[in-house]
């Protein structure tokens, strides 16, 4: 017992050290000098700026790579195609590649000397140093979330309820809406959870691919680095807050989500 119990401690003061400390002491600096600063620093229209943007991407990234994510799991657990190895590793990639290299990448493909570049800025299309490379950057970084949470969800639930849809003549858009989809459906949660906070967090390759222009191509986290730089600590702490802020509202969100849902004594047979 007293191992388990020493055991226990060593974990939590690890936690402690490495996670609860510097969100207090962060949360501490913020609001030492009063309320003031703080709403000075919330209502700035370059904080405001940056909070909009990065809101704006992460509307953006989130829901593509949901669709994606949810298509990849369903090729790769339920079909067989030729290539699926290659589509796995590829998937995987952005957990390998640092989002430094991935910005980079991006710049080599879409900047004025870059393969599409050229093409993109013909017809008035801006990906470098603009929102799209932005959008693009942050898609990458967060995209294998979803798959990786569905992906064993899927190979859990079988086919055999799929399989007894269509015997009973269901489409397979029917199947999947009613059938699948459900069934899968905290994976995709949780995937959506974590590519949400993922993309909020983002800064390695946004911080490449959007010039850091202020008022322009400056998210929330790039708001709190250039705020730090120029010595503007409560500006940087107010940001940092915000930021944790939203990570915690989403889990919120999705935990009172999950505590809707019927438990499986509450499911009663139709018709009953």
């Amino acid at each position: 017992m007293s191992a388990r119990l020493a055991l226990r401690s060593a974990a939590l003061g690890y936690l402690l050290l490495l996670v609860g400390v510097p969100v207090v002491l962060v949360f501490y600096r913020t609001f030492e000098d009063g309320l003031a600063p703080v709403v000075d620093t919330l209502t700035d229209p370059g904080f405001l700026h940056a909070l909009w943007l990065s809101v704006i991407i992460t509307l953006i990234a989130v829901p593509a790579n949901t669709v994606f994510g949810i298509l990849a799991a369903m090729v790769l657990v339920r079909d067989r195609v030729p290539g699926k190895r290659i589509l796995n590793v590829l998937i995987d990639l952005p957990f390998a590649l640092s989002p430094v290299v991935v910005g980079l990448a991006l710049v080599l493909v879409y900047s004025r000397a870059g393969w599409f570049g050229e093409w993109f800025e013909a017809n008035g299309i801006r990906v470098i140093f603009a929102v799209p490379g932005m959008v693009l950057a942050t898609i990458f970084v967060s995209l294998p979330f979803v798959v990786r949470e569905v992906v064993p969800v899927l190979r859990e639930v079988g086919q055999e309820q799929e399989e007894a849809a269509w015997t009973l003549g269901a489409s397979s858009f029917a199947t999947f809406w009613r059938v699948t989809l459900p069934a899968i459906r905290w994976g995709v949660t949780y995937g959506v959870v974590l590519t949400t906070a993922r993309c909020l967090g983002e800064f390695g390759a946004v911080s490449v691919v959007s010039g850091r222009i202020e008022g322009r191509t400056e998210t929330l986290t790039l708001h709190v680095q250039n705020s730090f730089e120029n010595f503007d600590r409560v500006g940087a702490y107010t940001a940092s807050v915000v930021l944790a802020l939203l990570a915690v509202l989403t889990l919120l969100a999705m935990n009172l989500f999950r505590r809707k849902e019927p438990t499986h004594g509450d499911r009663r047979p139709a018709g009953h």
